[in-house]
């Protein structure tokens, strides 16, 4: 390839890495053309497949600032460059290479991250993000600051977290249920104590410090034989 077509390849490629909100990298040894049509429109506008030359491929990576290509750079290589769904995106590429063995995913970035095979498939398996990342701050038990991040984490992250609460799951079926189980309050025990009755005002007299009437007739009784007792004197 002359000099000005490589340099224009490659411009190409990178546009496509840096306006892609990430790439699924394949080997479609022994695909044919109609299969890879197939393929193509299987995905409709979740991504652009495209075959690519590894060489080309490598410089555009790491002029995009794209990593974790290197490797992955070998054998009959296309590329998914996914502009839509993410998650759909996966799934496209996943259920394809079901029906068609000869289709290796590989590998691929998300979110500005590296994924491996695994994590691509673990995207694919992905229910909705709402679902999962609504599971995900259940089953940690969140806080809520903590769940805030997992609802902004992006897809490259959730596809990680995913397999961590499958295995978790497998431990405890019940933190799908959004973490509710032994540690869960009573609501028995939350029931607010009846209210006592209420406490005389401090500005009251007790009744015991009133005035007796008893007492009252007493000392006019007594005021009144003092009197007597003058008067005969």
């Amino acid at each position: 390839m002359a000099r000005p077509d490589k340099a224009a390849a490659v411009a190409e490629i990178v546009e496509q890495f840096n306006e892609s909100a990430g790439a699924v990298l394949t080997e479609y040894r022994g695909l044919t053309v109609k299969q890879l049509q197939e393929l193509r429109r299987s995905l409709g506008d979740n991504a652009n497949y495209a075959v690519v030359k590894n060489t080309l491929t490598q410089l555009a990576a790491k002029e995009a600032g794209v990593e974790g290509f290197d490797d992955l750079l070998s054998g009959p290589t296309a590329i998914a460059f996914i502009n839509g769904d993410l998650v759909e995106a996966a799934k496209g590429l996943r259920d394809f290479a079901k029906a068609n063995p000869a289709l290796v995913i590989k590998g691929g970035f998300v979110d500005g991250s590296p994924m491996d095979a695994k994590e691509i498939a673990k995207l694919a398996d992905l229910e909705s993000r709402e679902v999962l990342l609504g599971k995900l701050a259940g089953a940690m038990l969140a806080s809520l600051s903590q769940a805030v991040y997992l609802l902004n984490a992006p897809l490259s992250q959730a596809a990680r977290l995913a397999g961590a609460l499958q295995a978790k799951a497998e431990q405890d079926p019940s933190i799908l249920a959004g973490g509710a189980g032994a540690d869960a309050p009573v609501a028995a025990e939350e029931a607010p104590v009846a209210d006592e009755a209420p406490e005389a005002p401090a500005d009251e007299a007790p009744a015991e410090e009133a005035p007796a009437a008893d007492d009252a007739a007493e000392t006019t009784e007594a005021a009144a034989s003092d009197e007597g007792d003058t008067a005969e004197a």
